[in-house]
């Protein structure tokens, strides 16, 4: 188990650059080491580390694979599939958040595998766009618009209208890209397996559990719920936590430590005062800031320097395109995937998302 672990992290390049970078940012920080831990949001760790959990439970009981089957007899063409999965994942992101739909949407669409050969590496990556898009409409689509929902005091209805034409925008812009993306080629069914191995009772089990610990997480509780999932999975299925990525736990707190730092130094804070008092430069600045720490710690760091909440929400979301470090979401969807040189085709369509969307962004705003 110990040369498995070790094998993973070496091959984790993310996790290699982030605890790299702890090293100077310790140095210029004047925060303990013994105080790191409070730079985590627990919050978001725990919610993370029980839906990948109950994700993995709905995985292993077959019947993602067996709904696949039934989709891929439906949609028979394999562009027509992606507008499907790219529409489907940019609705439920509105409403449920980013990240649940990525652990809805990503693991029905890599158990595809089983039954049919698609790119399903990069159907996993427009959904990773898709959910980008479609949660910028809503005040609860994502973590940084809650928070700017929430800091700016702005009504439900009204936030949910000043984001709408950016999403749009955003989604519409995706679909023009599905073309380029996959061919109209029909989707031979000659490639399914026989029949794929379906556990009814994890299947209810895992699915029952998702509204109570999302009660639980939105209550403020998602580390006591994911440590409640964890003991409950070692009595019914302990087999089953083999199969998620711990990993991904220790990547999302080192990133959060090292982006605390970073913006906690005076040099980024003066670097970030001074764009933003160069008129029209706060949707700018909030892309570049998503593409250095994130989108969610970069709604954080410059609120406190603006109330612009419009070009500001607006740049936090575009910002969420790009690198893949510029949101939260699309680490979880490269980790669900695991499918080599996916990080590479990832760029390949994020960077140009990210330049069109920023463009859209700013004409948007002038009209």
């Amino acid at each position: 188990m110990f040369r498995r672990v070790l094998a993973r992290t070496i091959e984790d390049r993310l996790l290699l650059v982030l605890l790299a970078a702890l090293v100077p940012l310790l140095w210029f920080s004047p925060e303990p080491i013994w105080a790191l831990h409070t730079l985590v949001d627990w919050k978001t760790v725990g919610a993370l580390a029980g839906l990948m959990i109950l994700s993995r439970g709905l995985e292993e009981s077959g019947y993602l694979a067996l709904a696949g089957r039934w989709l891929m007899q439906r949609v028979k063409g394999e562009r027509l599939l992606a507008i499907v999965l790219v529409l489907f994942s940019a609705c439920l992101a509105a409403v449920i958040t980013n990240d649940v739909a990525l652990f809805i949407a990503v693991p029905l669409t890599v158990s595809l595998r089983r039954v049919v050969d698609i790119p399903t590496g990069r159907l996993v990556i427009f959904e990773a766009l898709a959910v980008n898009a479609g949660s910028a409409l809503s005040p609860i689509g994502n973590p940084q618009n809650l928070f700017l929902w929430q800091t700016s005091g702005i009504g439900f209805l009204e936030f949910t209208l000043m984001m709408a034409p950016l999403a749009l925008a955003l989604t519409v812009l995706l679909f023009v890209l599905v073309p380029l993306a996959f061919p109209g080629r029909r989707i031979s069914s000659t490639g399914m397996t026989a029949d794929v191995p379906r556990h009814r009772g994890l299947f209810w089990v895992s699915l029952l559990l998702y509204l109570p610990f999302l009660l639980v997480a939105d209550l403020g509780y998602a580390a006591a719920g994911a440590t409640g999932l964890l003991a409950f999975f070692l009595i019914y299925r302990w087999r089953l936590l083999w199969g998620v990525d711990w990993l991904l736990l220790v990547v999302f707190a080192l990133m959060f430590i090292d982006m605390n730092l970073l913006s906690g130094l005076p040099a980024v804070r003066h670097v970030a005062d001074v764009l933003l008092q160069l008129p029209g430069q706060v949707l700018t600045a909030a892309v570049l800031g998503s593409q250095m720490m994130s989108n969610v710690p970069a709604a954080i760091f410059l609120a406190s320097f603006t109330d612009e909440w419009r070009d500001l929400a607006w740049g936090v979301s575009v910002g969420g395109f790009g690198l893949a470090i510029g949101s939260l979401a699309n680490l979880i969807a490269l980790r669900l995937a695991r499918e080599p040189g996916l990080w590479r085709e990832f760029h390949v369509w994020s960077l140009p998302v990210l330049l069109a969307g920023w463009l859209i962004a700013l004409v948007i705003g002038w009209l």
